[in-house]
């Protein structure tokens, strides 16, 4: 047995994209993950569906929830890996603020 997983990537669909902004839809099946990744600009997350997220970065794995509807906020230059954690699907938007 390989010592490496499966790699299930998030399907992300653009659903705008101008000067301003990107905002992205992000639909994960269960287990599927954005990969590791740094965000180039600042950006604001909201769930759609309840989320039961794994994050991994540099202060190592832990679960969040996050309930739909929420919001959040992360400042340019966060690395991480996101994965459903969960057994259903879940998705959120992403909004990129270019300036």
């Amino acid at each position: 047995m390989s010592r490496f997983r499966a790699f299930t990537p998030a399907i992300a669909t653009i659903l705008t994209d101008d000067e301003r902004t990107r905002v992205t839809r992000w639909d994960f099946d269960p287990g599927a993950e954005t990969g590791h990744h740094t965000h180039g600009l600042a950006y604001i997350v909201v769930p759609v569906t309840d989320m039961k997220m794994r994050i991994v970065d540099a202060d190592g794995e832990r679960d969040v929830f996050v309930p739909a509807g929420a919001a959040y906020a992360r400042p340019a230059g966060i690395e991480h890996n996101v994965m459903n954690a969960d057994d259903k699907p879940m998705c959120f938007v992403e909004v990129e603020m270019k300036r």
